[in-house]
């Protein structure tokens, strides 16, 4: 205990420096954390699962798929044969198109503030099938429930994530149209009925149109054109998720849907959510690398350095407390111990420090951290970051106080006295 507190007291006797270390390791540690936020989350969504798999079922050869409605029924089953009761059915489903649009009719003044990106889907499956939702309690889900329910009530409800509403300058029970960008000439009038739960940062700037809705927008379409059908009339679903139990039910839906007849014009491909997903960050391959293996690496080696730094400068100038120390009876090892201990003090409280500031005003402030990438508009820093910088924090200070500390312990008493007489 008396050691402990000799650690704390040459920690205090030059508060400058030691403010200025642990604020540089705050700071790295920091810029480390979010790499890992990033990195984790999306290295939990590509990983593959062995229960509760969730496959997707999309175009075969074209990116962004694009397949008629017609599909949906038919794959929501599983393509399984009704006449078949060994068919494999999934446990749940849900249908995706995607309408890209903004708020602002006039083309001029169309920005990201009035963008408008949304799933059109069946609404209730948003409570049983969006990943990060499934998993909420009623409670925390109550937002999206209510307006679930009052989508039930009014075909033309949307539900919008609260960053969209509030770059939008909206709330709940406001009436905006949506002017689409990629099915011209489909402009929605909506009623905001409902807004994604703030725990579901991933939905922050997303929304969700009623399927019915979009379809009688284009059935209208045809009315209104001579009885001509909107270009992209069969071509309003984008994908269908599936819900199965185990890999041996995914592999068999997988054969059921790929020799279905119904479905090869256009052909389509069926795999699991992660794998699809893993696809889709391939263009962001290089990116993630670099910051997996040059970024958070570099930053954990200057981190390494400003500790080495600090601490060396501290022992060249208690050279001579350290030669009375041994005078004392201190033995080479407890000053090697009392360095490294100061290191690994300021290492260790800084990253905590860190890491819980990153973890509280992120999420309870920012709501996430705002970093789009792929189709996720933000990411939580998980509960984890808590270790990660306690962790890097004495990590680091270990291995850049390490050598100043050998320094230490082999202070020679003569060498030091000798100059001061």
């Amino acid at each position: 205990m008396k050691f402990l507190v000799l650690v704390f007291e040459n920690i205090a006797r030059n508060p400058v420096r030691t403010i200025l270390t642990s604020l540089g390791t705050m700071m790295l540690v920091l810029v480390v954390t979010l790499v890992f936020t990033v990195l984790t989350t999306l290295d939990y969504v590509t990983k593959e699962k062995s229960a509760n798999i969730k496959a997707i079922v999309t175009e075969k050869w074209q990116a962004p798929s694009l397949l008629p409605y017609s599909y949906a029924a038919g794959l929501s089953e599983g393509a399984a044969d009704p006449n078949d009761p060994n068919a494999v059915r999934p446990q749940d489903s849900m249908s995706w198109g995607f309408f890209v649009g903004s708020t602002e009719s006039n083309p001029a003044k169309r920005g990201y503030e009035n963008l408008f990106f949304a799933f059109i889907m069946e609404p209730e499956k948003a409570r049983t099938m969006l990943d990060g939702i499934d998993v909420l309690t009623d409670e925390q889900a109550a937002p999206l429930i209510a307006g679930i329910k009052r989508m039930n009530e009014i075909r033309n409800g949307v539900i919008i994530g609260p960053g969209r509403l509030e770059k939008m300058k909206k709330r709940i029970g406001d009436r905006i149209t949506g002017y689409s960008r990629n099915y011209r000439d489909i402009n929605l009038e909506m009623e905001i009925v409902g807004t994604f739960p703030k725990e579901a940062t991933q939905y922050t700037d997303s929304a969700i149109i009623n399927r019915e809705y979009f379809e009688a927008q284009m059935d209208a379409y045809k009315l209104s054109n001579g009885n001509k059908p909107h270009p992209l009339a069969d071509k309003t679903l984008s994908l269908v998720w599936l819900r199965v139990p185990d890999r041996v039910s995914f592999n068999k839906l997988t054969e059921q849907i790929l020799t279905a007849p119904s479905y090869t014009n256009p052909p389509v491909k069926c795999e699991t959510s992660s794998t699809g997903i893993s696809s889709f960050l391939d263009a962001y391959r290089d990116i993630i690398w670099g910051v997996r293996w040059l970024l958070a690496p570099a930053c954990m080696m200057v981190l390494a350095l400003v500790i080495s730094n600090a601490i060396s400068i501290s022992v060249r100038e208690r050279r001579t407390e350290f030669a009375v120390l041994k005078v004392l009876g201190f033995l080479p090892w407890q000053i090697l111990t009392l360095v490294l201990g100061e290191a690994l003090l300021i290492g260790t409280l800084s990253g905590l420090l860190s890491a819980g500031l990153a973890y509280g005003v992120i999420n309870g402030i920012w709501g996430g951290l705002p970093f789009p990438i792929a189709f996720f508009p933000s990411f939580a820093v998980p509960i984890d970051c808590l270790w990660w910088g306690a962790g890097m924090g004495a990590a680091t200070a270990f291995a850049g106080s390490f050598v100043p500390a050998i320094t230490a312990r082999g202070v020679r008493v003569s060498d030091v006295f000798s100059k001061v007489a």
